[in-house]
């Protein structure tokens, strides 16, 4: 009996997810350019030319996975901006972003791996770019919450923010086992949305 067009697309979403993941995993694990075409289709267990079907190269791989991540973090965003007073706006971006660390660690390691590669090498920079321009978008829109809060430096108080959020997210992926996220992220809640 021949596949149904869902079926058929069911398939194939969950085969490019797989390759997505695996792709991810060599990155963090071995960095962009020491991983191979090759090595991402052999351990997502499909043909080389079966990942071609869904990449034409390894830096469509690393473009996919890029806008995942902006669109990870313009999720949390848009949701936060939806809530109606500054402090849950903050608390939102708080709660989204350590949710998403908390299923999602190796994405975060993939971002930040993928900031420390050289900036020299055109392909990861240009990625890398990409991601630090959203982030600036982002840090804007955070900066004006942060002015509705009140406050002398809405920058300064936004950038702290960043780092303390950004900080939590390294040491969760870092340590998923023994770090008490719930604990920091009720800290942070404490301290940031007042």
């Amino acid at each position: 009996m021949p596949r149904t067009p869902a079926e058929n697309d069911r398939i194939r979403r969950a085969t490019q997810a797989q390759i997505l993941k695996t792709a991810l995993s060599l990155f963090c694990e071995k960095g962009y350019y020491s991983t191979s075409i090759q090595e991402i289709a052999k351990q997502a267990q499909i043909s080389k030319g079966l990942l071609y079907h869904y990449f034409q190269s390894k830096e469509e791989v690393l473009a996919a996975l890029v806008d995942i991540r902006i669109n990870d973090v313009l999720v949390v965003m848009n949701t936060a901006i939806t809530k109606s007073t500054p402090a849950a706006q903050i608390r939102q971006i708080i709660e989204g972003a350590l949710d998403d660390v908390r299923l999602k660690p190796e994405v975060f390691r993939f971002y930040l791996n993928l900031f420390s590669q050289p900036k020299l090498d055109p392909i990861v920079a240009k990625y890398s770019q990409k991601l630090m321009d959203e982030q600036a978008r982002q840090f804007e829109v955070q900066t004006e919450i942060f002015s509705q809060l009140g406050g002398k430096n809405p920058q300064q108080r936004s950038l702290y923010f960043s780092s303390t959020l950004q900080g939590i997210m390294l040491m969760f992926s870092t340590y998923p086992q023994s770090f008490p996220l719930d604990a920091v992220k009720a800290e942070a809640i404490a301290e940031f949305c007042k």
